[in-house]
């Protein structure tokens, strides 16, 4: 890597560490139609290795409590960690306002842990397109990807669309659990936890209330009990999120995922119009690179 500080190749990418990866990430928010971005973006789309995990739920329900008590339990099994921690959008600069050195504190010298703050910029869903390359680039690298999102409501949903397994966090005696789930959350969730199972009473009535809301839409999603503070379910839930992720269809899952980001980020630059214009170019072959051909419709139709 030393001969090739500026290369953006995958395996130069994998061999360079957090250096090369924090260098790479930040050359696919400013160059995102480079030459030398979107191959890597190419090779890293055909090169999935991470289990993606999606935490989400409302603000202050203990989500970046529980994301330290996981990224603890992966790292302890020999697991290397990506991080993308999204935060709210300065105003200013547009880029994250609250940084991931102050929700999650992590080892600096540990370098099977990697953690990147990514803006939400102007999305209602709390991801920009941004973090969406950079979950593919860290997927190609790391054994997990978290994202963390800043919070959950009626247009919040994106996750769903980037994850393989999505985990939905209810804090015992908000009120939020029912709520959440009527504001149409009810399928997002691939596992749903309760934090702060350490308040007993309240935390068994939070689960009673989800396990309810999330039995109206017929759907069969585990409902956990959690304490990050005294590790209580921690193991548990990872091993429910390893069997989620062993379950068939991730492939067309992501699949899927593909031909929505591509959709999504089409309409986002040319609107309803754009999109309707371009229709006969959003199909993708398999393992084929969404980001290749969002910057090729996008010289179509300027």
């Amino acid at each position: 890597m030393a001969n090739a500080p500026n290369r953006l190749a995958l395996p130069d990418v994998i061999e360079g560490g957090k250096p090369a990866l924090a260098r790479a990430l930040t050359a696919l928010e400013r160059k995102p139609e480079a030459p030398e971005t979107l191959d890597l973006l190419d090779d890293a789309f055909a090169h999935p290795k991470a289990h993606v995990i999606g935490l989400t739920g409302p603000p202050g329900v203990g989500k970046s409590t529980l994301a330290r008590a996981l990224i603890a339990a992966w790292r302890g099994e020999g697991l290397t960690v990506g991080v993308i921690a999204v935060d709210p959008s300065s105003k200013v600069s547009g880029g994250a306002l609250l940084g991931d050195r102050v929700r999650l504190a992590t080892d600096p010298e540990d370098d099977g842990l990697f953690v990147r703050s990514m803006a939400a910029r102007d999305r209602l869903g709390g991801l920009a397109h941004q973090t969406i390359a950079g979950m593919v680039l860290m997927r190609a690298v790391f054994d997990r990807v978290l994202i963390e999102t800043v919070g959950v409501g009626q247009s919040e949903t994106d996750i769903a669309h980037v994850a393989d397994t999505v985990v939905f966090c209810v804090q015992p005696g908000s009120g939020d659990s029912l709520q959440f789930m009527k504001a149409g959350i009810v399928e997002i969730p691939d596992i749903a936890v309760v934090t702060k199972a350490d308040l007993g009473d309240a935390a068994r009535r939070a689960k009673n209330d989800v396990r309810s809301a999330l039995g109206l839409s017929g759907g069969e999603v585990p409902v956990l009990m959690v304490s990050s503070t005294n590790g209580e379910g921690v193991e548990a839930l990872t091993e429910a999120i390893v069997r989620h992720g062993d379950q068939p269809g991730r492939d067309v899952r992501r699949a899927d995922q593909a031909v929505h980001w591509l959709r999504d980020a089409i309409r986002l630059r040319f609107g309803s119009e754009g999109l309707k214009r371009a229709r006969t170019q959003l199909a993708l072959k398999p393992a084929a690179s969404p980001f290749r051909r969002e910057a090729e419709i996008a010289r179509n139709l300027a």
